[in-house]
């Protein structure tokens, strides 16, 4: 196909929504003949006026844009039918009729695991879902997000220092970076993964498209990861929709005194699977890939040998959840200014993060096969 071609085919399409696109597939044999025919055989075929009008006569100015995009290296169109099109998302009940991609088409048909979660993470979230999603990539998976801030810009970040793929579904069009902070990341995306998006070149980043985009992330995929949510979020949406779509749903355990973490725990309460680690997902999903690796050795552990034996006391008192100073000088012994001292090199260290109201939670290093921080 053309790239004129596959121009004209968005710029018909461009009204119309996916069921209504499998109708007309049905009702006229292929998507070639149904855009032969007139105005009054797709309007009996059940679709409006001004949708029959879009199909006979396209808009000229979108086909020309379409057409001198994909002239681009690494730009291409997928028209749902077509064996290009993921297989996955082909599944779902309303896949787009078509998608934009930049990059490498093949990510798209490679076992795939999307991580989604909070755009306000916690330290401790954001180190999860990078550890998790460099594990998961390392041993073959790819890695699908939204490329928003928080959770999933770390979890790409993962995924491309591990040197394996990533996809990122976009509520927008495909010529657009957003947020413009990820410029870059986009571009290393794109280096061995791609860019995803149903919507039009141009098409802005407008807030009702994300619920709309969720769908693609779990429909590439075959299960999600919510690494940190609140209760209410496009996370949860994006895990319903892996279980409608008769995908697997993951959620990562948190701190009771967290507030991201009581999404996590309400999908755990529903029947999402619980994982402390990477390789609890590698087990529920690793038949999928012949070329597992071994997990490497534990990271954390060899990690603990930089700390002296005051700094390794002073982590076992703090535990998992949220502490507070005052509770840490009761515990430990140590003067405040001793404590602060401390915990201002562990904080710089990455291993202490410091939360709102004087609280201190702890971070562990891990390279996410082992028991990721604030999991118990």
């Amino acid at each position: 196909m053309t790239e004129q071609q596959s121009a004209y085919i968005v710029a018909s399409l461009a009204r119309l929504r996916a069921g209504q696109v499998q109708n007309l597939v049905a009702r006229f044999g292929d998507l070639t003949s149904a855009l032969a025919q007139s105005a009054n055989r797709l309007t009996e075929a059940g679709l409006t006026e001004q949708q029959a009008e879009t199909v006979v006569a396209p808009d000229e100015d979108a086909i020309s844009a379409t057409a001198e995009w994909l002239e681009a290296d690494g730009h291409r169109l997928l028209v749902l039918g077509e064996d290009a099109y993921p297989e996955l998302l082909a599944r779902i009940d309303d896949p787009p009729p078509f998608l934009y991609v930049n990059g490498d088409v093949d990510a798209l048909h490679l076992p795939s695991l999307a991580i989604v979660g909070s755009r306000n993470p916690t330290k401790g979230g954001e180190r999860n879902a990078f550890d998790f999603a460099e594990h998961l990539a390392g041993n073959g998976f790819v890695v699908v997000s939204g490329l928003a801030q928080g959770i999933d810009t770390a979890a790409h970040r993962g995924a491309v220092a591990s040197g394996g793929a990533t996809v990122a579904c976009l509520g927008h069009g495909i010529d657009r970076v957003y947020p413009a902070a990820n410029r870059e990341l986009a571009h290393g995306i794109v280096a061995k993964g791609a860019l995803v998006s149903e919507f039009p070149l141009g098409a802005p980043p407008d807030r009702r498209h994300f619920p709309q985009r969720n769908r693609l992330i779990s429909g590439l995929s075959l299960g999600t990861l919510v690494v940190e949510a609140a209760k209410r979020s496009g996370s949860l949406i994006t895990a319903r929709l892996a279980g409608e779509q008769g995908r697997e749903v993951f959620a990562i355990p948190g701190s009771i005194h967290n507030a991201m973490s009581r999404g996590c725990h309400q999908l755990i309460r529903s029947g999402a699977k619980l994982v402390e680690s990477a390789d609890d997902i590698v087990a529920e999903l690793g038949h999928w890939i012949s070329h597992l690796r071994q997990p490497e050795a534990d990271a954390e552990t060899a990690a603990a040998e930089d700390l002296n034996d005051e700094q390794k006391d002073l982590l076992n008192i703090m535990g998992h959840d949220p502490v507070s100073i005052d509770s840490l000088v009761e515990g430990s012994g140590l003067t405040i200014d001793q404590l602060s001292s401390m915990l201002l090199i562990l904080e710089l260290e990455g291993r202490v993060e410091k939360l709102p109201g004087g609280q201190y939670a702890t971070l562990h290093r891990s390279n996410s096969s082992e028991r990721p921080s604030n999991t118990k």
